[in-house]
């Protein structure tokens, strides 16, 4: 089955938690999902312009090809725009524009007939509850640190393309896009304890790999 007739997943019932401001976007969304559907032209757009980034980071995280990362979100927004009506406002928008996004990169994966490259891992021990997603800071005004955090970002997203697809798509949902726990087991439509499982490893692969080249 390719991308292009890959089934679109329906917004089934999640329950999800997220901070005030998570739960905000998600009111605010639903709010321009039903303008969207009562008429308001210009609300998918708006929908469109928070969420096209956001996507599209992580389709190119997943399959590490950025002109065909481009096309996938394209794609995942055609599917989002022509299945709107079927989306049930009383749960999150985020869950289900993901679920899309990522049965789009799984299939373009499976498309290549590649043996999936194992990483994943990050470049401490923590516990598993109250870790903080991994963060970028912004470059100082010194030429030397603006290059050592490029440089890092960049190291940071090769060791990623390196995980295995399951590994890398957790690992990128959680310490790249700040995803819960609670919507990364729904998007990827595992239960809790599988995706903790997958986090831990793909962390221990990650730091495993980046460790090398941190010294």
């Amino acid at each position: 089955m390719t991308a292009a007739t890959a089934p679109v997943p329906a917004a089934r019932p999640a329950r999800w938690t997220g901070s005030p401001a998570q739960e905000r976007q998600n009111l605010d969304t639903n709010a321009l999902i039903a303008r969207h559907l009562a008429g308001d032209e210009r609300a998918f757009g708006e929908i469109l312009k928070f969420y096209r980034s956001r996507l599209l980071g992580f389709i190119y995280r997943m399959i590490g090809d950025r002109e065909r990362a481009e096309d996938l979100v394209q794609e995942a927004f055609i599917r989002i725009h022509r299945h709107l009506h079927r989306f049930d406002s009383s749960k999150k928008f985020s869950t289900w524009a993901y679920t899309i996004a990522s049965n789009l990169a799984k299939n373009e994966l499976r498309n290549r007939s590649r043996s999936p490259l194992v990483y994943y891992q990050s470049a401490r021990v923590r516990d598993d509850e109250d870790q903080r997603p991994l963060q970028f800071e912004d470059a100082g005004s010194r030429p030397d640190d603006m290059f050592a955090n490029r440089h890092l970002k960049e190291l940071v997203e090769a060791t990623v393309e390196r995980l295995s697809p399951h590994h890398r798509e957790v690992f990128v949902l959680r310490e790249l896009q700040g995803k819960s726990y609670e919507e990364i087991a729904a998007v990827t439509q595992c239960n809790l304890g599988t995706v903790k499982s997958r986090l831990n490893r793909a962390r221990a692969g990650f730091a495993e790999m980046i460790a090398p080249y941190l010294d």
